[in-house]
């Protein structure tokens, strides 16, 4: 029975672990299969297979049996997911059911998830941007959170190296606050949008409206050709997953490179349970996991574990790994495991009409969009809140068909539009601070219907954010009016936290292990062999997208990792 114990746990034992299939742990299963690791893939979602498993990818308007628009009994039954702009009819598959996968809002939070292989990368909104020296200084130089243990160029190179494997299109815009990249041909102006930029660039000297940065092929180099990726089409309907590869997601790029090695073992619907803690060893030796299927409990075993789970579900895993050395938590010395969450507020925008460049037209689609980098509180503080934010911009000239009658004189009336003015518009992506007051905890008492303590979420906006809504929309009005905008109006609609789908923090990074769960290289303070390189371990949270920041952080900790475990330091 000894040997059968012994062959079976040789049996579950790899190289290393990583737990999430998303945009982080893709990149972590490529770079640790590419240097040749063994690795266990641990997805609590379904298995989704590039091309095969996007049903609604090909699917016509018309086709769909409610013409893509969600029905009343299922926003019913999901109150909180049939809010995401990204959740309708063709889309659904991609998306958790609120009544499956219960949470307790301690404060009204709007948590956003997908669970399958490739997590919520198969329905990104795909925006790119570096982060710069002024957003990893940002705490040190007004004191919330706690200094960055890393600057920009201890990424700038991870940056590139990522860039290059997934394709990014923008231009080389030269700005300190927002760094160039390996960037693919950028998108295309509308002339409205170019008027606006030109406006604004004659207005204002610290101001920058620049095309948008995506993670979309626009001209596919040999590496994206070896992933077997195509140009994007720009049919824009990414979030049903793209049959050509255009975008960059998990499932089309990095699983199937790691798969390629050889190397690679993935293990869809596995809910992990927690870490494994060794009290002799002083170090993690593996993962619990509960089978989706059978609710079994299994144990898998490595070297080493990468935590991707998203930012608070890997809260949630070292909430729940608990032992004698760590009561509070796997790694929680600080005690500031799962506090000081931070996320994007999405709550502002803004609306206009322009009556000028009535001879022109927008004509087909584009994925992509212009994009204003924060200009506030950059070199010194100006305003009366901290930090600053970023924002959206689009141009669309509106048309109007008659609709009225039937065959060809329908025809006709759909084909030759009635053409008004443009219409413009902005959206605000504030950054926010981190408190000790937003946290995430375990429920004692409610469990998950896996057995897991469900996560209790306590996440607000304050005073801070308040002011940043009021100045993004005087300043936004302040230039929509010097472009000859006009019909301005602008919104706060007071959308719950969560809903910009853009949570960080909670395993945050930094040099002092009595304040923070992470060194700068995502390793936990202490537990030597535990890395977590997803939206949990940000310190702060920028103004920028933070998605390529995890990719890039993914490569970086993982080639540290490897080099640490070749020389016996993990």
């Amino acid at each position: 029975m000894a040997n059968l114990n012994i062959d079976a746990k040789a049996q579950n034992t790899y190289d290393a672990i990583v737990i999430g299939s998303g945009i982080s742990g893709g990149w972590a299963a490529k770079e640790l299969t590419g240097k040749g690791l063994r690795t266990l893939v641990l997805e609590r979602g379904r298995d989704v297979r590039h091309v095969t498993d996007y049903p609604t990818t090909m699917t016509q308007p018309w086709e769909f049996e409610h013409r893509g628009q969600l029905t009343k009994e299922v926003k019913d039954a999901n109150p909180i997911i049939s809010k995401c702009y990204a959740f309708y009819e063709g889309t659904q598959q991609f998306f958790v059911k609120d009544a499956e996968h219960p949470y307790i809002q301690e404060k009204p939070f709007d948590w956003i998830r997908g669970y399958q292989v490739g997590g919520k990368s198969l329905m990104w909104a795909r925006q790119t941007q570096r982060w710069s020296d002024f957003d990893f200084e940002g705490p040190a130089r007004d004191g919330f959170a706690v200094d960055w243990p890393i600057r920009y160029a201890d990424l700038a190179p991870w940056y590139s190296y990522v860039e290059r494997f997934a394709g990014i299109t923008g231009n080389k815009d030269g700005l300190a606050t927002l760094p160039d990249g390996e960037f693919l041909p950028p998108h295309e102006w509308n002339c409205v949008e170019k008027h606006f930029q030109q406006k604004v660039a004659g207005r204002y000297k610290d101001r920058h409206v620049i095309m948008g940065r995506a993670a979309h092929i626009t001209k596919p180099q040999p590496i994206h050709l070896q992933q077997g990726r195509a140009q994007c089409q720009h049919r824009t309907i990414c979030e049903r997953g793209c049959p050509f590869g255009g975008y960059f997601s998990s499932n089309s790029s990095t699983i199937p490179w790691a798969a390629r090695t050889g190397k690679m073992t993935l293990r869809p619907d596995s809910v992990v349970h927690s870490i494994i803690y060794d009290e002799q060893k002083g170090r993690a030796t593996g993962v619990r996991i509960i089978d989706a299927n059978t609710k079994q409990m299994q144990e898998f075993y490595a070297r080493i574990i990468f935590l991707n789970a998203a930012a608070l579900n890997s809260n949630l895993v070292l909430l729940n790994s608990t032992s004698h050395r760590f009561p509070n938590g796997l790694g929680n010395d600080s005690g500031v495991l799962g506090k000081y969450v931070a996320f994007h507020n999405y709550r502002a925008g803004i609306s206009a009409q322009y009556d000028g460049n009535l001879d022109s037209t927008t004509d087909g689609r584009r994925p992509n969009g212009p994009y204003i980098p924060r200009f506030r509180n950059v070199y010194k503080q100006e305003t009366d809140f901290l930090r600053g934010y970023a924002a959206g911009f689009s141009a669309n000239r509106v048309s109007r068909s008659n609709q009225d009658g039937i065959g060809a004189d329908l025809k006709q009336s759909l084909l030759n539009p009635e053409l008004g003015g443009w219409s413009v518009g902005s959206h605000m992506m504030g950054e926010t601070i981190p408190k000790e007051t937003n946290y995430v905890a375990l429920d004692a008492n409610q469990k998950d219907p896996f057995g897991i303590p469900q996560l209790k979420i306590s996440i607000a906006y304050d005073d801070n954010d308040d002011k940043m809504v009021k100045d993004y929309q005087e300043q936004m009005t302040e230039m929509f009016t010097a472009a000859g905008f006009t019909n301005i109006r602008v919104r706060d609609d007071r959308r719950n936290p969560g809903l910009d789908i853009h949570e960080m923090g909670g395993v945050r990074m930094g040099k002092d292990p009595k304040t923070s769960m992470l060194n700068k290289w995502n390793q936990l303070h202490a537990v030597k062999n535990v890395f977590v390189t997803d939206g949990s371990s940000m310190t702060s949270t920028s103004t920028q997208n933070p998605s390529l920041t995890y990719m890039a952080m993914s490569a970086r900790s993982v080639d540290y990792a490897v080099k640490a475990m070749k020389k016996g330091l993990v």
